[in-house]
């Protein structure tokens, strides 16, 4: 709203007004007041929380000090939403495609998780929302999400196109003047694709519509699009159950949520601008610099509820914030073309769901086998596991801190090494 109101001003010639074109001092004012945000309600929030019971319920897990976060309030997720939503709303562009899914995506899956909360807590239902009621929130988003970035005509890439390969339609509109021509026979073209990127390769792109290309041609778009909107409601419905599997110990998922945002963040800004792009030979996608700035207030906020979330916890964000962060994470990778960055950005939440699906799994089989269960780990998710072996959460926490950088620097290395 603020970009609007200062590119008015700007207009009218009003010192200082400009400085709002610059996404570095937007994204800079996201974090900032997205941090502020944070820390002004965060506390307010958390007391009113307190007064109305919203407590966490506690199941006999057989950890140590489970016990002591009875009572904690829940639902605080609240507050990374809003820590999120209105600085986007006060210095991003809101006639933005990208941004609109952003918000969406938040808001969205944020609902779901509020209404989960809602039943455990008020309603006194430990199970919450129906699995298969979850499953289908996220299915639909997923639908919603990829329907828009394969058809929508704002969702484009640039890159360059060897100009005997252009039709005479495409010839004429590169007379234009502003179309950048190459050396080497190339011109840049702005054109709908279904590419994306292949992290630690040499020509490091793939297209969805090779998938099909075995079906004739006069169906393969209809299976093209088909093929690709399951993709991405499966990653946001993995990614997204990640986050919430993750969810179990102080700070854990809040934390290693900031990081993966954090290189989310130089993703999105090297890939929407066109020098580092080009450097980089790496996609360019236009429109997507407005990202930093929901990026700058994903890490804001993030950062902000991790005061209050930090060992030992004042409030847990619960499913209101678990869902909404491993989705927002989901959608901003696929938006980039960046989605097979994400079993090494978030190989945290990769590694917690494979724990779960493995412990279950062999359980069931060997109890088919033998007629009784047996496990891989002491406990899943994961970090359960080590809680199991006696390590201390800060310790368990600090450490997943630590894999989480290590794997965001590398997802941000594959920009280079290929």
């Amino acid at each position: 709203m603020l970009y609007y109101l200062f590119k008015y001003l700007d207009e009218l010639n009003v010192p200082g007004a400009g400085v709002f074109n610059y996404i570095s001092f937007r994204s800079a004012a996201a974090v900032i007041t997205s941090l502020f945000i944070s820390m002004l309600i965060g506390k307010k929030i958390i007391r009113y929380l307190q007064f109305k019971q919203v407590g966490e319920v506690v199941r006999e897990l057989g950890l140590e000090g489970q016990y002591q976060k009875k009572g904690t309030p829940s639902m605080g997720g609240i507050i990374i939403l809003a820590s999120i939503v209105i600085p986007v709303l006060l210095f991003a562009k809101l006639d933005n495609i990208y941004i609109v899914l952003m918000l969406l995506t938040t808001l969205w899956l944020g609902f779901i998780g509020f209404v989960d909360d809602y039943i455990k807590v008020f309603r006194k239902h430990k199970e919450g929302l129906a699995a298969r009621s979850k499953l289908l929130g996220q299915i639909i988003l997923g639908l919603i999400v990829g329907v828009t970035l394969f058809f929508s005509k704002d969702v484009i890439i640039m890159e360059k196109v060897a100009i005997s390969d252009l039709t005479e339609q495409e010839r004429i509109e590169l007379l234009d003047p502003d179309k950048p021509y190459y050396g080497d026979g190339q011109v840049s073209m702005e054109h709908k694709s279904t590419k994306t990127t292949i992290p630690f390769v040499k020509n490091n792109e793939f297209n969805y519509a090779w998938l099909v290309a075995f079906i004739p041609e006069k169906y393969r778009q209809v299976f093209t699009w088909i093929v690709f909107i399951v993709i991405v409601i499966f990653i946001v419905t993995a990614v997204s159950n990640g986050a919430n599997l993750t969810d179990g110990l102080d700070g854990l998922a809040t934390s290693t949520s900031a990081i993966m945002g954090t290189a989310l963040a130089i993703l999105a800004y090297v890939s929407s601008n066109t020098i580092y792009a080009n450097y980089l030979s790496i996609m360019y996608i236009p429109y997507t610099e407005e990202l930093v700035i929901y990026a700058a207030a994903f890490i804001g906020a993030t950062i902000g509820f991790l005061w209050y979330n930090s060992y030992p916890a004042q409030v847990f964000m619960g499913d209101t914030g678990s869902l909404a962060l491993g989705g927002i994470i989901a959608v901003f990778a696929i938006i980039i073309r960046k989605e097979l960055l994400i079993p090494i950005l978030c190989g945290i939440f990769l590694v917690e769901n494979l724990s779960v699906v493995i412990q279950v799994s062999h359980f069931k089989r060997t109890k088919r086998k033998y007629g009784t269960g047996r496990r891989v780990f002491l406990m899943a998710p994961l970090h359960h596991h080590y809680q199991k072996k006696g390590y201390p959460e800060p310790k368990i926490v600090t450490r997943f801190w630590i894999v989480a950088i290590i794997l965001a620097v590398i997802s941000i290395v594959t920009l280079k090494i290929r």
